[in-house]
């Protein structure tokens, strides 16, 4: 009989090796692109770094106050020579979502693809300039 020391961590220590393992071992490479965001005076903008996707495989819509941004990319290299044949392929599906402020204007927002960049520009609303305080008394 084979006797074995109990380890409670082991189960954990497995289940993580599975769960951070690389999807690239699967035949598909994860994507996940980087985004700057900055609030200008008359607007919020959305930078999304997409090297590698076609403007045609990229969605911007927006759902109540939530703005997702998502597509997919699309890769592949290839290299033929006399005695070499080399063919590389990168895919990956990105979502990325952001909840716009109270005073963003959702019906003019407008996205410009150049360079591999996407731009979103989010307008803000005036403010109403008829505001006025209340003094309580």
């Amino acid at each position: 009989m084979l006797l074995t020391r109990f380890d409670p961590f082991k189960d954990l220590a497995e289940f993580e090796k599975r769960f951070y393992k690389p999807i690239q071992n699967e035949g598909v490479s994860g994507f996940v692109p980087m985004v700057n965001t900055r609030e200008g005076e008359f607007a919020y903008h959305i930078d999304v770094d997409l090297p590698g996707v076609k403007k045609e495989n990229i969605k911007v819509d927006i759902n109540k106050d939530i703005l997702t941004i998502s597509g997919e990319r699309k890769t592949k290299e290839e290299v033929k020579e006399e005695d070499y044949y080399k063919v590389e392929t990168s895919f990956g599906k990105f979502t990325r979502s952001f909840t716009l402020p109270e005073n963003a204007d959702k019906e003019n927002i407008d996205a410009n693809y150049n360079d591999g960049v996407l731009e979103v520009v989010v307008p803000k609303l005036a403010e109403d300039k008829h505001k006025k305080v209340i003094e309580i008394k």
